[in-house]
């Protein structure tokens, strides 16, 4: 396994860790929840092998259903993201193309263009985890209502740690 490898497997834990530790009991009124392991799966690099997208998406979503007790529906939204993830990517293609080794986040593009990237995955994230959880659509506006305040929060903390902790582009 060559370093970058090695990396991106300490990134996975690390973002799984602080997930289940921090982020699991910071929830506010019970409405907005962060999903901040969502940070991994949307910065993995462009030209991952869509096969590989969805086995990370259910390693990661398995390992935080263990942790939450939630049977199954963190893999299934995760796999799902990690589905849809690369056909996203295209449609979002600059003129030029994706640089070798481009990861999507701020340093190598564009605020702006991350939360075009980001928004809709995670908004399909959360719709597929809270509706499903609710059980349908007999609660529409307060499953709706947790969507929107847990897309904010998610939104906000990985845009905090793609500014602070991203490096500027090569």
């Amino acid at each position: 396994m060559n370093r970058f490898g090695i990396f991106q497997a300490v990134l996975f834990f690390v973002y799984l860790l602080v997930q289940v530790m921090l982020f699991k009991n910071a929830v506010f009124f019970h409405t907005a929840f962060c999903f901040f392991y969502l940070g991994y799966l949307l910065r993995l690099p462009v030209e991952t092998n869509h096969l590989a997208l969805m086995g990370v998406g259910f390693g990661m979503g398995f390992l935080v259903d263990l942790f939450y007790d939630s049977l199954g529906l963190h893999t299934m939204a995760c796999v799902l993201i990690m589905y849809l993830r690369p056909y996203w990517l295209s449609v979002l293609t600059p003129q030029g193309g994706y640089d070798s080794g481009a990861i999507p986040g701020v340093a190598h593009f564009s605020l702006q263009w991350f939360f075009v990237y980001a928004v809709p995955l995670v908004l399909l994230h959360h719709s597929v985890l809270f509706f499903i959880e609710a059980g349908g659509f007999d609660y529409f506006w307060l499953t709706a209502g947790k969507v929107g305040a847990s897309i904010l929060y998610t939104l906000l903390v990985l845009v905090m740690v793609e500014v602070l902790f991203a490096g500027r582009k090569r």
